[in-house]
């Protein structure tokens, strides 16, 4: 699948707009049309009901220690400034950044990457941040371009093996930066905060100073012992959250994929230390299926452990769920969401204040005279069985999804291209998206075959008995074969049609949008038959 025909989809059906396009657009920030909106908010929807109010808290679940509960939060996106200081975010979110001289652009300096080729006696770095399959294509053109070559004599190019990330190379003055002509034209990387700073109140000064949160989890650390002190949970537990994030990427980019605005699905499960690796692993597994069980490919997703050396400095294990998305080289996946150990890392912060990186076991980190750089709370975040009188600082398993990474996969999954015949037997290209029917942004469409003889008071009726069950649509214009096209292309997975034989027996015809299979039924089924098709 292109990735260019998605995005023209989107726009074209409504699912994703650039936000405040008409005055040229915002990088890295998205709206989501009548039809993106239904499909998030299904998303959500599914996974707030398959995690949290759906669960069932008195059976133990398949893989799972023991049973637990699950609860949930909404926290605000502006928090006291010394949640992040105590989280660390204050002093270590930030990634390296880069900037080229000649065209004052930045870069994320782990993001750009190239390769070494040589020509007319020069060794130069060709750099580029394209990550796509025109990679290669546009490499070679710029380094012919570079060495004043033309086309045919490509051959006296001479390649390196293989890309290397910028983070590798040395001597920047032998780079040609991504969009530049001269080489040399990079400066060295700096560190770039990724919060954004705002001010709360009339107050602009350093005492005013707060940040939109980088994530929701914080917001649930904080608030742990209030959710103890105000409803009966015992651990095993999990806080569930689904929120805005924001993150000031230097290169925001791909489509949805990397945006400065997102919306994450947040789990924060405290468990008993001597469990926590049991419990990490049910999460894992659990989490992968979900995504299976939507519609998402088992061919296309893997669930990938953590390397040592990639491992958060208070994590003990962290997965990846990582989608091969089509906008990335070939064999290359992007991360749809992570599954972390993350120990008693955030609570033990809240409670004495930032924990140094470099320590092992962690300590409180201190300043050069000797005192907590930034103090916790100092509130007791502890928790105490009430059976066996046990008191201890719980470890914390966070599967963290992306809402807007997992539509974006969802709406990658679903583009198909195939060969359908009209209303005349001619075979024509039919653009569907094959969404799974509970998080398909309309369930069904209810035509009337033509404009009279009923047809539309029976269609408008089946239309209003299944409106406070399902989003459901109803068209009367233009051909049948026409509106069948335009739901494919919406991703509503049936459609009802009434026709001249709907007059004479009261039966209507569904046809499902991947088999094409259409069956009557009687018009007084249709709402338990839409509703049996959905749910299994």
């Amino acid at each position: 699948m292109e990735m260019d025909k998605l995005v023209s989809l989107c726009k074209r059906r409504g699912f994703l707009f650039q936000s405040s396009e008409i005055y040229g657009g915002i990088q890295g920030f998205w709206d989501y049309g009548p039809l993106g909106v239904e499909l998030k908010r299904n998303i959500k929807e599914a996974w707030w009901r398959d995690m949290v109010s759906g669960h069932d808290e008195l059976t133990q679940q398949q893989g799972t220690p023991s049973t637990y509960e699950m609860t949930g939060l909404d926290c605000t996106i502006i928090m006291h400034a010394n949640v992040w200081k105590s989280s660390g975010h204050y002093d270590l979110f930030h990634d390296f950044m880069v900037d080229c001289r000649q065209t004052k652009k930045r870069y994320r300096h782990d993001q750009v990457r190239g390769r070494w080729v040589k020509a007319k006696e020069q060794r130069v770095f060709i750099a580029t941040v394209a990550e796509t399959a025109l990679e290669d294509e546009d490499t070679q053109r710029r380094a012919l371009k570079f060495f004043n070559l033309r086309a045919k004599h490509a051959e006296q190019l001479q390649w390196d093996t293989g890309y290397l990330n910028l983070t590798e190379v040395e001597d920047l003055t032998q780079v040609l930066g991504p969009d530049a002509k001269e080489v040399g034209t990079l400066t060295e990387p700096r560190e770039f905060n990724l919060m954004f700073k705002t001010f709360v109140g009339a107050l602009s000064g350093e005492e005013g100073t707060a940040f939109l949160r980088p994530e929701t989890a914080q917001g649930i650390f904080v608030n742990f012992k209030n959710v103890l002190d105000s409803t009966r949970v015992r651990i095993p537990f999990g806080i569930a959250q689904i929120g805005k994030s924001f993150r000031n990427e230097i290169t925001p980019r791909n489509f949805t994929f990397r945006s400065r605005e997102f919306e994450q699905m947040e789990i924060e499960f405290f468990c008993h230390p001597d469990n926590s690796q049991k419990w990490y692993q049910y999460w894992r597994d659990r989490r992968m299926k979900w995504y299976t069980d939507l519609g998402l490919s088992d061919q296309r997703l893997i669930l990938r452990e953590h390397d040592e050396d990639e491992l958060s400095h208070y994590s003990t294990g962290t997965a990846d769920i990582e989608y091969q998305f089509p906008f990335l080289p070939e064999g290359e996946y992007g991360e749809l969401e992570g599954i972390a150990h993350r120990g008693d890392f955030d609570l033990r912060s809240h409670m004495e204040g930032k924990l140094d990186p470099n320590t092992n076991p962690l300590e409180v980190e201190l300043n050069e005279h000797g005192k907590p750089k930034y103090r916790g709370s100092g509130k007791d975040l502890t928790y105490r069985d009430d059976l066996s009188g046990e008191r201890y600082t719980p470890h914390v398993i966070e599967p963290s999804a992306g809402a807007d990474r997992a539509t974006l996969a969802f709406l990658c999954e679903a583009y198909t291209e195939d060969e359908q015949p009209d209303e005349n037997g001619k075979m024509q290209k039919r653009v569907v998206m094959k969404l799974h029917p509970r998080i398909a942004p309309i369930k069904a469409a209810v035509f009337p075959l033509v404009k009279k003889d009923g047809m539309p008071e029976i269609a408008k009726k089946i239309y209003a008995d299944l409106k406070p069950f399902f989003n459901v649509f109803y068209d009367e214009k233009g051909a049948v074969g026409r509106r069948y096209r335009r739901q494919d292309e919406a991703g509503t997975p049936y459609c009802i049609t009434v026709d001249g034989q709907s007059m004479e027996d009261g039966t209507i015809t569904i046809r499902d949008r991947d088999s094409l299979e259409q069956i009557r039924i009687a018009t007084d089924d249709v709402v338990d038959e839409i509703r049996k098709r959905i749910i299994t």
